[in-house]
């Protein structure tokens, strides 16, 4: 259990406007300040576009819709599944033709 703690850190996150106290694990501090960096960015991009015109509220949810559209963009952009699935079409015909 010690050695559990070892690996964690507490850090606060200044998101927007907002600090926040999390525990994270120690090796993923990076990912954390990058994900900080990018959400107070993205929101303040849209409060510089849209502060006094909307709600608080909605200016945090068209942040969160641009970050989420990015990240399915993007694992969309990763998806090996279909090169699996011809990998294998062209592995057993390679195996066929050299059993041949």
């Amino acid at each position: 259990m010690a050695e559990e703690n070892r690996d964690k850190l507490h850090i606060t996150l200044n998101i927007y406007d907002t600090p926040m106290s999390v525990n994270i694990v120690r090796d993923e501090e990076e990912y954390y300040r990058n994900a900080e960096k990018l959400i107070t960015e993205t929101i303040n991009t849209y409060a510089s576009f849209f502060k006094g015109r909307k709600s608080d509220k909605e200016i945090l949810y068209m942040a969160l819709i641009d970050i989420a559209l990015r990240f399915e963009k993007e694992y969309k952009r990763n998806d090996t599944l279909p090169y699996h699935d011809v990998l294998g079409k062209l592995t057993s015909e390679i195996e066929s033709a050299l059993k041949e």
